[in-house]
């Protein structure tokens, strides 16, 4: 259900010039999607919780952070700019 839902939101189902494919493009779509999830989660082995903890305290957290900042301190400094006309 959720790669059906990730499909009509950010993939486009169907042209709207045919309207009676619709339905065939949203289940290749949505097979698509679903194989695709499959096969990249059985390519990578399973990690422990103690790994997985690791990953997410000591690397993605750090980076999280940083991009918040910099994403903050762009929006505050490109907002002092003129506008371009």
């Amino acid at each position: 259900t959720m790669n059906l839902l990730t499909c009509i939101l950010f993939i486009n189902p169907g042209p709207p010039q045919h309207p009676e494919l619709f339905l065939i493009n949203l289940i290749m779509k949505t097979m698509i999607l679903s194989l695709t999830f499959l096969w990249i989660r059985a390519s990578y082995p399973r990690f422990r919780y103690d790994q997985l903890m690791y990953l997410l305290w000591k690397q993605f957290l750090p980076l999280t952070m940083a991009l918040c900042l910099l994403h903050t301190s762009l929006s505050i400094s490109i907002s002092g700019l003129p506008p371009i006309i």
